[in-house]
């Protein structure tokens, strides 16, 4: 489905072009820009619209459409000051929301002086992801939604297998919410199910709760 979001990619080059490859995919309007035409080779007939210009240079930046844009993506590369300078302009000219690629912590902190909405670390969040689905195999899917509460989806621990939900009461027992429950074999949601629900091995469990709280859920056996 096309979707009415309109997005500017500064810079193009591995994470850049995948993230617009991406948003492209999901029917969004990309335009792309870099320095480098080769770059912009490889995914002119994928997005909307390829820029060969200095993501730097404030005046390429005025011919962009960054106010109407629904993001503004800075993905340049490992020199600090470039991604400093792009972000400064794009602020300045109107952006409503800004997601720099960060170097360093440090980096970082500046980005968000200067303006930036958003600071990602894409090696961090990919590794801390990786890490968790090694260590908790059981836990499909995992979404932070503030700083104390997330979503997560996690298969059906065999102890509570052929108990109802009320019987489980995973509320008072350790705390978690289980706000639906999804039939492996059919894909079938079943959200806000009432305590009468039976739980089964071939299920997925939709629950919110704290970091600890989910531990104790990914922990049962």
């Amino acid at each position: 489905m096309k979707s009415s979001k309109r997005f500017v990619m500064l810079g193009m080059g591995s994470f850049g072009t995948a993230l617009a490859r991406k948003l492209a995919s999901n029917g969004c309007q990309v335009i792309g820009v870099d320095s480098r035409k080769d770059r912009l080779e490889g995914v002119k007939n994928e997005i909307h619209e390829c820029v060969v210009g200095d993501a730097t240079d404030r005046e390429v930046l005025e011919n962009l459409p960054l106010r109407d844009a629904s993001a503004v993506f800075i993905s340049l590369g490992e020199t600090i000051s470039r991604s400093l300078l792009a972000t400064l302009h794009v602020k300045e000219l109107g952006a409503r929301q800004v997601v720099v690629k960060g170097v360093t912590k440090e980096h970082g902190k500046i980005l968000e002086h200067l303006g930036a909405d958003r600071v990602i670390f894409p090696e961090e969040e990919v590794a801390r992801q990786l890490a968790d689905k090694m260590t908790w195999p059981n836990v499909l899917d995992f979404l932070p939604i503030d700083p104390e509460y997330s979503v997560a989806e996690v298969a059906m621990p065999s102890s509570l297998s052929g108990k109802t939900l009320a019987e489980a009461d995973l509320r008072n027992a350790i705390g978690v919410q289980v706000i639906g429950i999804k039939d492996v074999l059919s894909g079938k949601l079943d959200m806000f199910p009432d305590g009468r629900r039976k739980l089964l091995e071939d299920q997925v469990l939709l629950v919110v709760g704290r970091a600890e709280e989910l531990q104790a859920l990914r922990d049962m056996p």
